[in-house]
């Protein structure tokens, strides 16, 4: 059933589809408002407290970009407004937030496109993976096929992933960079030590697409190796890469405090990414020699399920033969989950033939574990651990909408995603898209 994707997709690991039906083609986020996002938060309890929880609705606003202008307004470090998880730009989403500042000041802070939902007062911080998922309702336009062919193709492919339990659990486009997916790259090079070829990897790489204006200036301080001048010829909207710039214009040689200018759950993005990367690809290769990814074989590392109904994944068990029945009901039922590495200095491959492939694909990457482990970044440092290869499709629902205006006529998806899950990574196995840029 499992058919190839295209070559970007391949180039970040993604390398097949798991269900067989015609792409539709089209593109996501035409606009924010066709790309909604609501976190399903771990939300803490009202409580006098030194802290303020807020449940805030952004439109176009990235989650980095937004805590440093929220910080801004609020006089605090970055450091004290607090998320559960990263939210892309192109979108309107809405999630919780907590900050170290009185209630009052939360209230009355205003900014464009930002809508403070409610605030109280709590006693105590949250931390990025405190959710439990996210709803999504996405509208799929510029579809390739008229809009009576495209909605039953959609019926068959969800009637498809239905039948399989979900969909391959892939690191989504955005976790490498839909517009210029290196964020693995660098992570490897970081990996590696090679700490000035991960910035001028950041600051300079050019393999992608941007504005022309953002291109020259990469390939001029490719060419020319200044940083100081380069400094001078960013474009102001590459804030961060300007932050490391202007580390470098002082200090031409600290690469590695360069980095720490970046906020620090970016700067974990790049080991995260190349372990998502190999994930990736062992998930593919299970695809490629037949492996099922809703039933255990002998071998395979079974999560558990948490307390919130969540795959556990620190705490598994080895499929065997006397167990594989009791797992396989366990699975159907969404209370067990077949897994694979995000490998780390402290990683246990599975066993078998699962574990024959996740050897494989770790040995052809030419590193050791060990190196995840990075004393010169400790932070970036990794034990590993592992994740679900089947993310389940909840409270799935598609229906057409605009169909009396041609040109925006499109398919809205509806459901639910456990986090981490992609909703990217979802929608790809109906529109089959050849370029990075339509997710």
């Amino acid at each position: 059933m499992i058919q190839p994707s295209g070559a970007f997709e391949a180039s970040i690991g993604l390398e097949y589809f798991y269900t067989d039906t015609e792409g539709l083609g089209g593109r996501l986020r035409r606009s924010s408002e066709d790309f909604r996002v609501i976190e399903i938060s771990d939300m803490p309890l009202e409580a006098p407290g030194n802290y303020t929880a807020a449940i805030i609705t952004s439109t176009n606003w990235e989650t980095n970009r937004l805590v440093r202008v929220m910080a801004r307004k609020l006089r605090i470090s970055r450091r004290n407004v607090m998320f559960c998880g990263t939210k892309d730009k192109r979108a309107v989403t809405t999630q919780l937030f907590v900050f170290h500042t009185p209630l009052e000041n939360v209230q009355s802070m205003w900014m464009t496109d930002v809508e403070i939902e409610s605030a109280y007062s709590v006693n105590k911080r949250v931390n990025i993976g405190d959710l439990f998922g996210n709803k999504f309702e996405i509208i799929l336009r510029e579809l390739a096929l008229p809009i009576s062919e495209a909605r039953p193709i959609a019926d068959e492919a969800a009637a498809q992933l239905t039948e399989l339990g979900g969909f391959p659990n892939y690191f989504g486009v955005q976790r490498f960079g839909a517009v210029r997916p290196i964020t693995h790259k660098i992570g490897r090079l970081i990996i590696e030590g090679e700490f000035k070829k991960a910035v001028d990897s950041y600051l300079s790489e050019t393999v992608g697409v941007e504005n022309d204006l953002t291109m020259e200036a990469r390939q001029r301080l490719a060419k020319e190796g200044n940083y100081a001048e380069a400094l001078v010829y960013y474009p102001d909207h590459l804030g961060f890469e300007k932050a490391i710039l202007n580390h470098l214009a002082i200090e031409p040689d600290g690469y590695i405090e360069a980095l720490h200018q970046l906020p620090r759950n970016l700067l974990m993005m790049f080991t995260h990414a190349y372990q998502s990367y190999i994930f990736n690809r062992t998930l593919s290769r299970r695809m490629e020699l037949g492996l099922p990814l809703n039933v255990p074989v002998p071998g395979d590392a079974v999560l558990k399920m948490d307390k919130h109904g969540l795959p556990d994944h620190n705490n598994w068990i080895l499929a065997n033969e006397g167990n594989i029945p009791k797992l396989v009901k366990l699975i159907q039922r969404n209370k067990a989950f077949v897994s694979a590495p995000l490998v780390g200095h402290e990683t246990v491959f599975s066993e078998g033939e699962p574990g024959e492939i996740e050897r494989k694909v770790f040995e052809e990457e030419k590193l050791e574990q060990k190196e995840f482990l990075i004393p010169k970044m400790e932070r970036l440092s990794s034990k590993g651990t592992r994740r679900e290869i089947l993310a389940p499709l909840v409270n799935f629902s598609v229906e057409a909408v605009d169909e009396d205006i041609e040109k925006d006529a499109g398919l809205r998806f509806k459901f639910d995603l456990n986090k981490g899950c992609y909703a990217t990574t979802a929608l790809r196995e109906f529109m089959r898209s050849e370029s990075l840029l339509d997710y």
